[in-house]
């Protein structure tokens, strides 16, 4: 027992600290991948908790309830257009909601709501009204999938309504591809002298193909929703997760409806209800889990020596500051190209998420100015002050100085004096740092 505890421990040390201290430069490809996926499974996880996806699950079902009907009619008109209105109608064959018996009523709202928006009491307002509710579910999506990805401002106006409805026009014309292209195989292969062989693998292809059409949808959620940007690799690892968990969730929620007999004997025609908020919720967890997955995938190099980073002492953060300011000042000095924190981290195998936390001590403190490049769209950073009279001292004592000072108010001789005492010693201390141009330190 011991020895399996002992097993146990060193490989929770390992996920907690130890792989965090290994970087994919050390590591051959196959290792790099393996821990680069158990990095961000751990990372997912823990934003899983920390960002309270069970809140924003619960939220985005609330929108989704006020938002279904407007979202289906506005497909249906959009089908309509492209004359594939039984095709969007058939998307609903099959699903949860055919086997709760919500086919009829569902397609009964959307009729409704169109006739409705149509027929409004000023010119258009009840297609304004059908356009706002699904941009504003949308905009409830963009929050949520902002936060974990930790970006601050949501798009324009314009470029939301843009952005919501290209997703929106995509949908029924993939509708139109996946079936037109269903078509052209059987009407090929049913004329051909293969067709005893390759039949089953037609079938098998038209069984898995809601795997392939989730895949799609979700990768595009992923990189189109967060306002910033998502490389398509992340997105599409999260959106294969996803979208395979999504799918093997559908069919056995279906499947699993033969087992609740007794649950619509107590509640009837309302058990469909309850069942369908339960349905929503757990399919908005998968899809913002989805989110964690690509936000994770992309970021891991943020997260490397984090537990370390975050206990740093004093005297190693001081260090590396000093350091981070000596190779921008050499770099200056020798008229070079200023450092981005990208170049500072990769050229000394140091943390970005460290680096970058120093660089904006520094530029706060009025010892970096940061330059901003126009062509390439990138930070980088210079001196903010005369190098030749830059020393370690002035630094320390900027870095040291910055912030608030002497705001309690207290009537306090002995702490005064104290103070006083404090800054004495400061200042005797630093004389040899005066002397030290951070330039000519190496």
């Amino acid at each position: 027992m011991s020895n399996i505890s002992d097993f146990f421990i060193r490989v929770y040390n390992f996920i907690r600290h130890d792989i965090w201290r290994i970087t994919g430069n050390e590591l051959s490809r196959s290792k790099k991948v393996l821990y680069n996926s158990i990095k961000t499974l751990v990372l997912a996880i823990r934003g899983f908790i920390s960002d309270d996806l069970n809140i924003k699950a619960s939220a985005l079902t609330y929108s989704i309830l006020f938002a279904i009907v407007p979202i289906i009619a506005l497909f249906i008109s959009i089908a309509r257009g492209f004359g594939i209105e039984g095709m969007v109608e058939g998307l609903l064959q099959g699903s949860y909601i055919d086997k709760m018996n919500m086919t009829p009523m569902v397609m009964d709202f959307v009729e409704r709501y169109l006739d409705t928006a149509k027929g409004g009491i000023f010119i258009g307002i009840g297609i304004i009204i059908l356009l706002w509710s699904v941009v504003n579910f949308f905009r409830q999506a963009e929050n949520a999938f902002n936060d974990i990805w930790q970006v601050k401002k949501s798009r324009s106006i314009i470029r939301q309504f843009t952005t919501y409805f290209s997703i929106i026009l995509l949908i029924p014309i993939l509708i139109v591809a996946s079936s037109g292209l269903s078509i052209y195989i059987n009407s090929t292969i049913s004329n051909s002298f293969l067709y005893d062989i390759i039949s089953p693998l037609v079938r098998i292809l038209v069984k898995i193909s809601p795997f392939f059409i989730n895949w799609l949808v979700f990768t595009i959620l992923y990189m189109a929703i967060p306002n910033t940007r998502v490389k398509f690799g992340n997105a599409l690892v999260a959106g294969i997760i996803a979208g395979t968990v999504f799918q093997l969730f559908q069919m056995l929620y279906i499947s699993g409806q033969i087992n609740l007999s007794r649950y619509n004997a107590v509640y009837g025609g309302f058990a469909a209800i309850p069942l369908l908020l339960l349905w929503i919720r757990i399919s908005c967890l998968i899809i913002l889990f989805g989110a964690e997955l690509s936000y994770a995938a992309q970021n891991i190099h943020n997260f490397e020596y984090e537990t370390d980073t975050k206990t740093i002492s004093i005297r190693y953060r001081n260090f590396l500051l000093l350091y981070i300011t000596y190779l921008i000042v050499k770099q200056f000095e020798f008229k070079k190209p200023p450092l981005t924190s990208e170049e500072i981290s990769t050229r000394n195998n140091l943390p970005i998420r460290l680096v970058n936390q120093l660089i904006s001590k520094l530029v706060e403190a009025s010892v970096l100015i940061e330059v901003y490049n126009e062509s390439n769209k990138s930070k980088s950073y210079q001196p903010a002050i005369d190098i030749n009279q830059l020393t370690a001292g002035f630094l320390f004592d900027r870095l040291e100085t910055h912030g608030s000072e002497l705001f309690l108010k207290n009537d306090n001789p002995a702490m005064e004096k104290f103070w006083e005492k404090t800054l004495y010693l400061r200042e005797h201390n630093k004389s040899e740092a005066d002397k030290i141009l951070i330039k000519d330190i190496c």
